[in-house]
């Protein structure tokens, strides 16, 4: 896949409950990171999980593929970069967190959602209009 054209970029701080016995951050933590930034990159964009949920609308993960580079630790401050590319009905995020300290890749994905309108997948016009100015440039 090309370089990734980076859209959104959002700060978190690891903190110690996210780190498992080794001291590093425990797998499972990473897709907290990708979820959080993608709510945030929706939030920008003016479009809010709950209230398209309450009008029938659900943006579900469909499949995620995933690269774990160089670990975590308790303290770090991550910089996560979130892409976005879309085919047919698949909205394909792509998600870089680097450790800011020395601006290592520590983790990709590639989360690809779709979304349910009244329980059936759909094409989302609504998303669609929110993400045309990320998609128009390809």
């Amino acid at each position: 896949m090309k370089a990734t054209k980076y859209i959104f970029s959002t700060q978190m701080e690891v903190r110690d409950y996210e780190c498992d016995i080794q001291g590093i951050v425990n797998n499972a933590r990473y897709l907290h990171y990708t979820e959080h930034t993608r709510h945030r990159f929706m939030k920008q964009e003016g479009l809010s999980f709950a209230e398209m949920h309450n009008r029938g609308i659900d943006a579900v993960v469909a499949r995620m593929s995933l690269e774990y580079k160089v670990p975590l630790r308790c303290d770090d401050t991550i910089i996560s970069r979130m892409g976005l590319v879309k085919k047919g009905i698949r909205y394909i995020f792509i998600h870089d967190l680097y450790r800011e300290s020395d601006n290592k890749l520590c983790f990709h994905c590639e989360a690809t959602l779709v979304c349910l309108i009244n329980g059936q997948l759909s094409n989302c016009e609504e998303y669609d209009r929110a993400f045309a100015k990320y998609l128009n440039d390809d």
